[in-house]
């Protein structure tokens, strides 16, 4: 005969099963009856599950590890609209649904700021999926066939209940690639969110996609229903290197 903790285990009860010896103990101590008994198994099962949720959210969402926005420097950027990024932060814009994209040279925090929506999304109970663009385009045009192209492009479509695309404008695509990306974004279009970052004003796109009618309806699509987020200033990665080298030529001397 299966011992106690088996028969938890089999029939779902995982975290009793693993914490059985001290939940007896402690409904020993405390003189609980059989309802308390009941509802602290009930209260440390949903604990557990919820648990175990988010923990297979994040792992889903290949976010990674990521630096929190308190450590956001809010003041090194010249311009940065502050109201807007918490806005996005707390997840305003996916109940609509609409877009948010992040407008700014490199270094200057959009991807963080990114990833902590992500994560954010995460905690509350959504399915996220961060990637680049490159690994977007090199994981569907790696496809040997339409069949197994249709199915990676639901996952990233219809799977995926927020849809965070970072670096767009780092490289150039050629005309399969656009496609590929246009076929994202439009079989996302007012239905689920996204969250893109872009090193690129809007006015440049042209110069990484084949041709100009390709650039116009991507962007039409991303900003018809978006929240433009534009960052301007110098890179804060730039700048903390140059502080790490005066530093390291303050010692020496």
């Amino acid at each position: 005969m299966k011992s106690l903790k088996e028969r938890l285990t089999a029939l779902g009860l995982r975290h009793t099963s693993q914490s059985l010896d001290d939940l007896i103990a402690t409904a020993t101590k405390r003189r609980w009856g059989p309802t308390e008994l009941l509802e602290a198994i009930a209260d440390q099962e949903t604990q557990d599950k919820a648990r175990r949720s988010v923990e297979r959210r994040m792992l889903q969402s290949r976010l990674g590890a990521l630096t929190p926005m308190a450590d956001f420097d809010w003041g090194w950027p010249k311009r940065i609209d502050r109201p807007a990024v918490e806005s996005a932060l707390q997840l305003d814009f996916l109940s609509r649904p609409e877009n948010v994209v992040l407008v700014a040279p490199q270094g200057l925090g959009k991807t963080m700021i990114a990833q902590n929506i992500a994560y954010n999304a995460v905690q509350q109970g959504h399915s996220v999926l961060f990637t680049t663009a490159s690994q977007l385009l090199l994981d569907l045009g790696s496809q040997d066939s339409a069949r197994a192209l249709d199915r990676r492009l639901k996952l990233y479509c219809s799977r995926a209940g927020l849809l965070v695309i970072d670096e767009i404008g780092y490289l150039a695509y050629d005309a399969r690639s656009a496609d590929l990306l246009f076929q994202v974004v439009s079989r996302r279009y007012e239905k689920k969110p996204l969250v893109l970052t872009t090193n690129l004003p809007f006015s440049e796109w042209t110069s990484i996609f084949p041709n100009a009618a390709c650039a116009v309806a991507l962007i039409d699509r991303v900003i018809h229903h978006a929240s433009i987020i534009s960052i301007e200033g110098d890179s804060y990665r730039r700048r903390v290197a140059q502080e790490t080298r005066a530093e390291r030529k303050a010692k020496k001397s």
